[in-house]
């Protein structure tokens, strides 16, 4: 019996500003074909999106959640996924890419109360929430977008007081909703933030995974199993994965060697980086590298690959 055939994942990185870490696409280009793609993706940051025409369906892995025009869908980063439109429509959205952790940086540190279900739903999210059902949280989102859009006096300012009451609903809704696994949940997550911290500052650095199960006070087996019912994946191939990350940034941003660019990331070869490359990303750090370089000269449109999937349809 043949192998089922591997979903191919991508790899969206999105470059936000350092000290105001949010982008917005919007307009009248950003239509979602109804050819479902081939493949999945994930980001690097969290994708709040707000669907203004038509319906669909968003898929996670295996799972399909139906959207229609009003809703709002929250996908955290390192989450693979993909939308496409009923057949015969093209739905319209406006996406916003945040890192919330960075925008209200010092407002959800570990003595803020529930900061550890605040740290699980960045990680974890992925919902899609009703204009009827959710109308405070249509509102806020679209004056997120309004206020970005416009660029008014002090829009900053204000985009962060409104990003912040949106955290604030949001971690109520999430706590709600995984009420019976959320002591649970947030616990857990709270025992693997030391090695959740370790990695990403020393992800370069080579250290064996035993060194992770110490730092959070657990034994080698209990702590894969913590780690894997949190992140979905075992230490390793999150490390891995974190490394392949920020390899794609040095990549797109320098014009160091891909020997050089595997060091700086940690691994040991630039064969094991390859492998690793192509296992995430679907192809060859070269390839990939001067796929962006055509990219970089284009628009975030055909970046993305929605200009893709119109093509499909015609």
């Amino acid at each position: 019996m043949s192998k089922p055939k591997k979903t191919v994942i991508e790899y969206r990185n999105y470059e936000l500003p350092i000290n105001f870490p949010v982008i917005l696409l919007t307009g009248d280009r950003w239509h979602i074909s109804d050819v479902k793609s081939g493949k999945l993706h994930f980001h690097n940051c969290l994708e709040i999106g707000i669907c203004h025409s038509d319906s669909g369906v968003m898929e996670f892995d295996n799972n399909r959640e139906e959207f229609k025009a009003g809703d709002i869908t929250f996908v955290s980063r390192n989450i693979p996924h993909t939308t496409y439109s009923t057949k015969g429509t093209a739905s319209l959205w406006s996406y916003i890419f945040v890192n919330p952790d960075e925008m209200l940086k010092g407002y959800f540190n570990d003595s803020f109360p529930y900061a550890e279900v605040f740290e699980d739903m960045l990680q974890n999210i992925r919902c899609i929430l009703s204009k009827e059902e959710y109308p405070d949280i249509y509102f806020i989102v679209n004056a997120i977008k309004d206020e970005i859009a416009n660029k008014g006096i002090n829009y900053q300012i204000s985009v962060k007081g409104l990003f912040l009451s949106l955290c604030m609903k949001m971690i109520r809704i999430y706590a709600s909703n995984n009420e019976k696994s959320n002591e649970t949940a947030a616990e857990n997550a709270l025992v693997i933030s030391p090695a959740l911290d370790y990695i990403k500052e020393n992800y370069m650095q080579n250290f064996p995974m035993e060194d992770l199960a110490d730092m959070c006070h657990l034994s080698q087996t209990h702590f894969r199993r913590v780690f894997h019912e949190i992140m979905n994946t075992s230490p390793l191939n999150y490390l891995n994965t974190t490394r392949i990350m920020q390899s794609c940034r040095l990549l797109r941003t320098t014009e160091d060697s891909i020997l050089a660019v595997s060091e700086k990331v940690g691994f040991r070869s630039v064969s094991s980086f390859n492998r690793h490359f192509a296992e995430i990303m679907g192809t060859q750090p070269s390839d990939w590298r001067h796929s962006m370089a055509r990219v970089d000269k284009t628009s975030i449109l055909e970046y993305t690959g929605w200009t893709q999937a119109q093509n499909l349809r015609e």
